[in-house]
């Protein structure tokens, strides 16, 4: 008579099972403490920033050409490419066309297709602001449209401004928009009266 062979199941150490499931529990627990120390989500609208107001310039994704952004505070503090820091104004990126618009990744070339300047304004700062573009410098020949759009974060995210200019050649300026800031953070006064802020290097 041929005898079976019966396999034998590997026999399982309770140890591991409690160890495994004591695991389990101090994962759900620590999602739950996480969960408890979140501060108050935002709501739909709000913007975590801290700036009070932005002012952002873009042009057309994958757009070649270097356009500039310059900013004057009711000071006379002037933001631009040479001048990032002045007052409570901040330039985040100079945005240079395809001149910075790539990384290198294991020896692959990736571009950036967006095309975008960004000010903060960082305090409430009564007075007037003007926003400037220049076309700084052409890689196509082409004329550039360039949007900008000044929006009021605090207590909630608000555009005040958005509008749009086209720079025909290198070296034209365009004031984009002027506006006014109010004490209590309120902005008024908003046109596109023309006023030169570009300083000839």
């Amino acid at each position: 008579m041929r005898r079976r062979h019966v396999r034998r199941e590997p026999e399982v150490d309770p140890f591991y099972d409690m160890l495994f499931n004591m695991l389990i529990a101090f994962v759900f627990c620590f999602i739950v403490a996480l969960l408890a120390m979140n501060p108050k989500a935002l709501k739909a609208g709000d913007v975590r920033s801290k700036a009070e107001y932005l002012i952002t310039v873009d042009w057309p994704d994958r757009n070649p050409n270097d356009i500039d952004t310059w900013v004057q505070d009711p000071a006379g503090n002037l933001v631009w490419f040479r001048q990032r820091e002045a007052g409570l104004m901040y330039l985040d990126r100079d945005d240079r066309g395809d001149a910075n618009a790539s990384t290198l990744v294991d020896g692959h070339r990736i571009m950036s297709p967006f095309r975008e300047e960004v000010v903060t304004i960082r305090g409430i700062v009564p007075g007037e602001f003007a926003v400037n573009v220049q076309y700084y410098q052409s890689r196509d020949g082409r004329p550039v449209e360039v949007t900008v759009a000044v929006t009021k974060v605090n207590p909630r995210a608000e555009i005040v401004f958005n509008g749009k200019v086209t720079l025909a050649r290198p070296g034209d300026e365009a004031t984009a928009a002027r506006f006014t800031i109010l004490p209590d953070g309120s902005v008024t006064h908003i046109n596109t009266l023309p006023k030169k802020l570009v300083q000839r290097l």
